[in-house]
Order: structure tokens, then sequence, then C-alpha cells
């Protein structure tokens, strides 16, 4: 198990061998399919007890800021040991219980269920097109994931900021940005797989899971936004 998680030593561009290369992917598809159960059961934890009546919408992003990068610090930090895969279950549990906020106003919403199903199966639609992609697309990306990183960044202060300005078409812009950059994040982080320059599992599934969870949660804005409107 242990030998899985360490970073095979590298000479050069795709010097990881096509086993290495088809193992990092293989036990990257299964732990973040493995993900989704604890962010599942962390959302219906989150919305059995209430989690957005419990935290102020101030303390809630509070929390879900030092929670989120506190955990992202621990799950690099042992990355290569036997205490990466529970760490990282643990985040994606913590992340299902920040999401229940958002999800328990949008299923409060009269087509609030088809709404929850529509933006998880745009998330589907999101994943497997970036990952077909991610084997056709030859060019080396290095790059434009620079550019998109600092406009991830920005996005991230734009978002804390329309917190406190609480503005719609704000969120809809941004919404519809992050559906763009991290659905660029999750074709960059599969090729850098295929290719043999991310050689850890467990980063490369934490990268691919925050996208995914970035990507859910704007659709779900969309859609929330859209059917609170035509209600």
């Amino acid at each position: 198990m242990e030998q899985g998680m360490q970073s095979y030593p590298m000479s050069g561009y795709g010097a990881a061998t096509a086993a290495e290369r088809n193992r990092v992917l293989r036990n990257t598809y299964w732990l973040l399919a493995l993900t989704m159960v604890p962010t599942v059961l962390g959302a219906w934890l989150g919305m059995a007890l209430g989690i957005n009546k419990i935290l102020s919408p101030g303390i809630g992003l509070v929390v879900f800021l030092v929670g989120a990068f506190g955990f992202m610090f621990a799950i690099e930090k042992n990355k290569n040991s036997a205490a990466g895969v529970p760490i990282l279950l643990g985040f994606t549990f913590f992340m299902g219980l920040m999401l229940s906020r958002m999800l328990a106003i949008v299923l409060g919403m009269g087509n609030g269920a088809s709404l929850v199903m529509m933006a998880f199966a745009g998330t589907g639609a999101v994943f497997l097109g970036m990952a077909t992609l991610s084997t056709l697309v030859k060019r080396d990306l290095s790059s434009m994931a620079k550019f998109m990183t600092i406009g991830a960044i920005l996005v991230l202060v734009a978002g804390i900021a329309n917190f406190f300005i609480q503005s719609a078409a704000l969120m809809i812009t941004l919404a519809v940005l992050i559906i763009g950059i991290f659905s660029f994040f999750i074709l960059y982080d599969l090729k850098r797989v295929r290719e043999g320059e991310e050689t850890n599992y467990i980063t490369a599934t934490l990268g691919v899971y925050l996208s995914l969870y970035n990507i859910f949660q704007s659709l779900l804005a969309l859609f929330g936004i859209g059917g609170s409107s035509s209600d």
C-alpha cells in the first residue's frame, strides 16, 4: 500500500514507466470514487444537524477556509505515508459538511432535488469530457496552468469579497469562471498523471477532487439562482 503512495524518482519529463503511470492513474480513479462516500455522508450529516442554523454565514466561512487549508496542508505533508488516504477521506467528509448549507437551500426549493441531480450530472459530464481530452491533448499546458492558477486565486478573493457584497450578478460571473477554470485543471491534472509528471495518486486525487467540488458547487449555485427566480 505504502509503495503505491510513494513518488517515483524522476529523471525528466515522462520518466515514469507506462506501468507506473497506469497504476497511478488507476489508483487516482479508485480513490476519487471512494472520496464520494464521505462527501455524501458529510453532506447528509450536515443537513441532518442543520449546519446552516448552527453556524452563521461569517463563522461558516472562517471554519471552511481554516479547515480546508489545514486539511490540504496535512494531506500534502502525509502524501507519502499510510496516513495520507485517511486524512484525504477526512477532508472530503469535512467538505461534504460545508456543502450541506448550499444543498439545504437548493433542496428547499420546489424543484430542488432535480436541480441537485442536474448539477451532479453536469459535473459528471465535465469530468468525462476532460478525462477524454486528457488522452487526446498533446501540447504542454504548463504555461496555461500558471495563468489559470492566478485566475483561481483572483476568483477566490472575489468570492470572499462577494460574501460581503452579496451581488447576484457577480456570483453568476464567478460561478461561470470557476467552472471554466477548474474544468481546465481536471484536464491538466489527469494529463500530468498520464504523462508521468505526477506520480503520487493522493496528490492527484486531491487536485481532481477540489476541481469537481468547485464545479459542482458552482453549477448548484447557477441552477439554484435560476430555480429561485422561476418560482
